[in-house]
């Protein structure tokens, strides 16, 4: 996409080194290496740690270009090395730069919830008309937002990208890399009001994203953001959305119909594509539970909006009838409102949506029992997660419709992997360190350039999966191979980053696959065409993926043979999947 060169010109950095390479890929997680010669990694520095810290070990997997705050005391040899005072605020202004060789409409979303719902499902409805780059999942921050916009490339016709802000002049930087054309403002709500003084401060803030914007479409029924609208002197044109009055999933529909209708596309054609809409990835997660339990997992982000709506949700599944209705909620964070009265509201809302019971976890829910004092026995109270894991009651869950609803700090995944969890008793005990020996007479026979992917499907053949690789992580194996996506899905929750393979991914897997950066191997058309249009559909670009070769069993692959020229020209038309090895 670009030269080192290049690269270096456009961020104002210092060059250090003088080697040519060429940039395709900008990387500020080292977990998510793919291609290390075409990548440029950004050691930033967050609230987390120090990207400095990963330079030496992304070196040694092959990466040589790093955007760094400070000279490195280590030699790397053939590295270019980009000196600035700020790598994030470099990042922010490569994209930046990319973004002005576009000429093309750019929608830009932001509001208090639904940013993710509608950009999802603009690109849903307008897919079939346009090449549509938009924003990963929620990459809507302050570095989720140049990554997103770096992906627009040469055959992008129209760029969807939400913008996320928590506290007043970070949106200054978000509207300058995204540099919308088309601005869309969901709605204006509490999350993060505790950072602003007032909710008209909080949407002013807003509002700076769409202050070069042509068009704005607004929530003209909300008083504060018609004032604030009025009041910023927009010249562009504006276009007014009214509220259905039938809840916010309903809303969102009517801002993407918005949308459409300033965009040309006729009446028929959005009716029918509205029909047609899917639930947005990661978000409302319907799975099986044990006990005869259906579980809504909406952990993505807790609020008041985003509470009704997955209570809303809850109320119409199918499965409602005959199961009882447990909440399990967490203490709400950063809306900004006084505790008693945001407990009071959430105790009406649960009971109008028909709750029979509420499991409520954390302090601030402790602190404000009273405000749930109609529930009696059928609401209770946990100071942690832990100590809800631990109680009988939640234990004897059975029957039940169970919506868990908790902010991110809470770790309510635990909840989840608890209610889906099947016990065994049968113990083996493995030898770890004979593994690591047999590894390491294997590795003796190798050269040092050849990749290791170590089995570990089937519980790693009955020996622990998580343990075994665990174990090969720690000594560095390349991949680690599974035969299906929940068995990576498995290993990324015990907290295995090493790249997994998966083996025979099934196309109901994909999102799976997406959300947890698991590899598949592709070994027919018809699972490349399908895995490459789900990865248009959710946004995904160069995703990892392996080919297959049929080498003789006739089992499954490409022939090597008859299929190299197709396979090789259907993967140079796309950029969703890029092969990393046959």
């Amino acid at each position: 996409m670009y030269t080192i060169s290049e690269i270096a010109a456009l961020t104002g950095a210092h060059r250090l080194g003088d080697k040519d390479y060429q940039i395709d890929w900008l990387l500020t997680d080292s977990r998510s290496l793919c291609f290390p010669q075409s990548t440029l990694f950004f050691a930033l520095r967050t609230e987390r740690g120090d990207g400095h810290r990963f330079i030496d070990e992304l070196y040694r997997r092959g990466v040589r270009n790093f955007v760094v705050d400070h000279r490195l005391e280590q030699e790397l040899p053939d590295t270019n090395l980009l000196l600035v005072p700020d790598t994030r605020k470099a990042l922010q202004r490569l994209a930046e730069r990319h973004r002005e060789t576009f000429n093309i409409p750019i929608i830009g979303i932001t509001g208090s919830n639904g940013k993710t719902t509608v950009k999802e499902w603009l690109y849903q409805m307008l897919m079939d008309d346009y090449t549509v780059t938009r924003s990963p999942r929620s990459y809507n921050s302050q570095i989720g937002v140049p990554l997103s916009v770096w992906g627009l490339w040469e055959q992008t016709q129209i760029g969807i990208f939400e913008a996320a802000i928590s506290q007043p002049g970070e949106m200054e930087a978000l509207e300058a890399i995204i540099q919308p054309t088309i601005g869309v403002f969901t709605c204006l709500g509490a999350p993060h009001q505790e950072n602003f003084d007032s909710m008209e401060q909080k949407c002013r803030e807003k509002l700076r994203l769409f202050q070069d914007a042509r068009t704005l479409i607004y929530p003209a029924d909300d008083p504060t953001v018609s004032k604030c609208v009025e009041e910023m002197g927009f010249q562009g044109k504006l276009i007014p959305w009214h509220s259905t009055g039938k809840g916010a999933l309903e809303d969102d529909k009517e801002i993407c119909r918005t949308v459409c209708r300033y965009l040309g596309m006729p009446e028929g054609v959005i009716a029918q594509r509205i029909a047609r809409l899917e639930p947005v990835a990661m978000r409302l997660e319907v799975k099986s539970g044990r006990n005869g339990c259906t579980l809504i997992n909406d952990s993505y982000n807790s609020d008041l909006g985003s509470l009704d709506i997955a209570l809303d949700f809850m109320s119409r599944r199918p499965e409602r009838e005959g199961l009882s209705r447990v909440l399990v909620l967490s203490d709400i964070q950063q809306t900004g409102i006084p505790a008693r009265t945001l407990y009071t509201h959430v105790s009406q809302m649960a009971r109008q949506r028909g709750v029979g019971r509420i499991m409520a976890v954390g302090p601030a829910l402790c602190s404000c029992k009273d405000c749930f004092a109609g529930w009696g026995d059928s609401c209770t109270f946990y100071a942690s997660t832990r100590e809800l894991l631990r109680d009988k009651l939640f234990q004897q869950l059975r029957h039940s419709i169970i919506l868990i609803k908790g902010a991110r700090s809470f770790h309510f995944e635990q909840i989840t992997d608890r209610l889906e969890q099947k016990v065994h008793e049968t113990i083996l005990e493995v030898n770890l360190g004979a593994v690591v020996k047999n590894l390491n007479h294997y590795r003796s026979f190798m050269k040092p350039e050849t990749r290791m992917v170590c089995m570990v499907k089937a519980d790693a053949y009955g020996a622990g999966a998580v343990e075994v690789a665990k174990t090969l992580q720690d000594h560095r194996v390349d991949y680690l191979a599974v035969a299906v996506a929940d068995e990576g899905v498995t290993l990324r929750q015990a907290g295995i980053t090493s790249s997994i393979m998966v083996m025979n991914p099934e196309m109901s897997s994909f999102r799976t696959l997406f959300q947890h950066s698991l590899e598949p191997e592709v070994y027919s058309f018809r699972l490349l065409e399908a895995l490459i249009a789900e990865a248009e559909r959710e946004g995904v670009v160069g995703f990892p993926i392996h080919i297959k070769l049929d080498t003789g069993m006739r089992r499954m692959g490409f022939d090597p043979e008859r299929d190299m020229d197709r396979l090789v020209q259907r993967l140079k038309r796309q950029n969703a999947v890029l092969p990393c090895s046959v």
